[in-house]
């Protein structure tokens, strides 16, 4: 599941935001998503980490394979978007992003045979 940028809507990007005080990356990965794309999901581990500057600020986002659960109110009304594994490969804007969803094929493999 992938949604619009909130900088650029022209790009399709993983839901991401920041740690906020007393919350782990996990957590902060969990609640964003319910933020930005009305989705509660359960953690099935860390596939990586993105670098990355914008406005002359560097950031550090990890990213976390989430298996669904339900959907919930969304508080940002960005444009979501469920696709395949090709399609989400092709609607993400950066490259980085691209390479992280191929490194993260094995986990997704291996949860789809376990389901």
């Amino acid at each position: 599941m992938l949604v619009r940028a909130k900088k650029d809507p022209e790009h399709w990007t993983f839901p991401k935001g920041h740690i906020e005080p007393g919350e782990t990356a996990e957590i902060a990965a969990a609640r964003e998503l319910e933020e930005e794309a009305g989705v509660r999901g359960e953690s099935l581990g860390q596939i990586g980490s993105l670098q990355f500057r914008f406005r002359q600020q560097d950031f550090n986002v990890s990213y976390y394979l989430v298996a669904f659960v339900s959907e919930v109110p969304r508080k940002e009304k960005r444009e979501r978007r469920w696709c395949s594994y090709l399609e989400a490969l092709t609607l993400l804007s950066h490259v980085d992003a691209s390479e992280l969803l191929k490194k993260a094929l094995p986990l997704i493999d291996r949860h789809m045979r376990q389901a």
